[in-house]
């Protein structure tokens, strides 16, 4: 009896997804027949739906032609319309297995059609039948911290018996600091780099070919690739952020520098997501440097405690708190997003950190965490501009960015859209949050300790403005009333409002 093809989706490229064992359930969770014939489908509608960054649809169509290039005879990789066109010229009637796809959309395709049979996930520590017994005990509140904890004792991480190595289980106060004065950079070895290939050559000539023919619009710019786009790559970029970046890491987590976006940061968020790499040999990894004394236990806590927490609880809570949560809109915030905005146009921009930000995400599909929470969210925040429009800007302009990433992470974390079910406060401030934690305020047009006249802040006015806005809500919030109480303070706050007005969706 012929063995039954297996499908493999853009975002599940690691030998994980090809695999009869599940390296996150021991081998025990179902999975594809390990010498099945693979199908991978090339579907130009989702490159037509939206208008991604050009170097995002860049590296997933490199990765996957480079995935397809190492299997060899055993794949069939067909470049369709749509995915239920490719499946028919791959396979026609035949059945077909496919790991657990990353967005409702694609479950909700391949649980469409009769001849798919759909496997267990895989690319995730924690299963889904575990999350619903963690977070069904005792009608808990959902907290990343409990969530964290749990994951670290369950899968023995960073755990000296019972206790935690060190004796916390959160290193975070220590991962705070301000970026050392009187540098421009970090100073820290370079990220590792791939180096471009015939592939990236051909993928390349077949966007500008789509883009010329008006099927396909993006924004951005596509230069030297920067992220891993195959196993072996993956693998090298974590070695190489391990023994030369990771022993950094903690210490500057949150900082910003101008002239050194990538910091120590791992660039691994891409290859993570595109499913070159399972998170279990990721945190691992790390966990071994700890042991060979080769990074410290704030680094490699803060390192984990993003990978083994923020993206499996963000990957859970997108299923967890299903399709209705993406409309949600506690804030009633419904402003158009700027042409400014959607086409990234940084020149446009006068405010140095925006400007700087902005540009990031032109030219390279990234930026770190605190940028984007602080300085790109909390901007649309201010503003009042749409969740889900904003949610969308951030999956089609990031490499890394994909709907169970970007819809907890910008409706819940960044926009307070869910009203607080994951977070306690909304994430936004004033210019004074930037300029301590970077030093994109010098130089600046504006001052981040004015709130009005010609160098007023558009954060510092933006963050009093959002406050006043919703004045009511937060009141009632123990962690911003002390902030609201301080409108009562503020002598020039109908100038600053009037000032906000009339800026409308100019860029500041």
């Amino acid at each position: 009896m012929a063995q039954r093809p297996h499908w493999l989706f853009g975002d599940q490229l690691g030998p994980h997804f090809a695999a009869a064992p599940d390296p996150a359930a021991g081998g025990s969770a179902a999975g594809p027949d390990p010498d099945a014939p693979l199908v991978m489908i090339e579907a130009l509608s989702v490159l037509r739906r939206r208008r991604f960054h050009r170097a995002k649809a860049h590296l997933v169509l490199s990765a996957m032609r480079h995935r397809a290039a190492e299997l060899g005879d055993r794949v069939r990789y067909v470049q369709a319309d749509t995915y239920r066109e490719g499946l028919r010229k791959a396979v026609g009637d035949a059945e077909v297995t496919v790991c657990h796809p990353t967005s409702r959309r694609a479950l909700g395709l391949v649980e469409s059609l009769p001849q798919v049979r759909v496997l267990p996930d895989r690319g995730f520590l924690v299963p889904h039948a575990d999350f619903a017994a963690w977070a069904d005990r005792g009608g808990r509140r959902l907290l990343l911290e409990d969530f964290y904890r749990w994951v670290r004792q369950s899968h023995d991480l960073l755990m000296d018996a019972d206790r935690p190595v060190g004796g916390r289980w959160n290193l975070d106060a220590d991962n705070r600091e301000p970026p050392p004065r009187g540098r421009a950079v970090l100073g820290v070895p370079a990220p590792w780099e791939p180096a471009e290939d015939a592939v990236d050559e051909e993928v390349r000539r077949d966007l500008d070919r789509w883009e010329r023919a008006g099927e396909v619009r993006f924004v951005g710019r596509d230069g030297p690739r920067r992220f891993a786009a195959t196993r072996s790559e993956a693998l090298a970029a974590l070695e190489h952020f391990a023994e030369h970046r990771l022993p950094s890491f903690g210490r500057w987590e949150d900082a910003v520098l101008a002239a050194d976006p990538v910091m120590s940061h791992s660039l691994l968020s891409a290859p993570l997501n595109l499913g070159l790499l399972h998170p279990a040999e990721v945190v691992g990894r790390a966990e071994r440097a700890l042991h060979d004394g080769t990074a410290p236990l704030n680094s490699v806590e803060g390192f984990v405690r993003q990978v083994a927490g923020w993206r499996e609880y963000v990957w859970h809570l997108y299923w967890h708190f299903g399709e209705d949560y993406r409309g949600r809109n506690e804030l009633g915030h419904g402003a158009p997003l700027p042409q400014w905005f959607l086409d990234l146009d940084a020149d446009a921009v006068g405010a140095r950190c925006l400007s700087t930000v902005l540009a990031q995400v032109r030219d390279t599909g990234w930026t770190h965490h605190i940028p984007r929470l602080m300085v790109l969210g909390s901007l649309a925040l201010q503003r009042g501009w749409d969740p889900a429009a904003v949610t969308d800007w951030f999956h089609r302009c990031f490499v890394d960015g994909y709907d169970w990433v970007m819809l907890p992470n910008v409706v819940g974390m960044s926009q307070y859209a869910d009203g607080g079910l994951m977070t306690t406060k909304p994430y936004t401030s004033g210019g004074a949050y930037i300029n301590r934690m970077s030093d994109l305020c010098r130089p600046c047009p504006y001052r981040p300790q004015e709130r009005t006249g010609e160098r007023a802040c558009p954060y510092t006015a933006g963050y009093w403005a959002f406050l006043h806005r919703h004045r009511e809500r937060l009141a009632r919030n123990h962690r911003t009333a002390r902030a609201v109480h301080g409108l009562d303070r503020l002598a020039d706050l109908p100038e600053l409002l009037d000032a906000e007005a009339r800026r409308g969706d100019a860029a500041p």
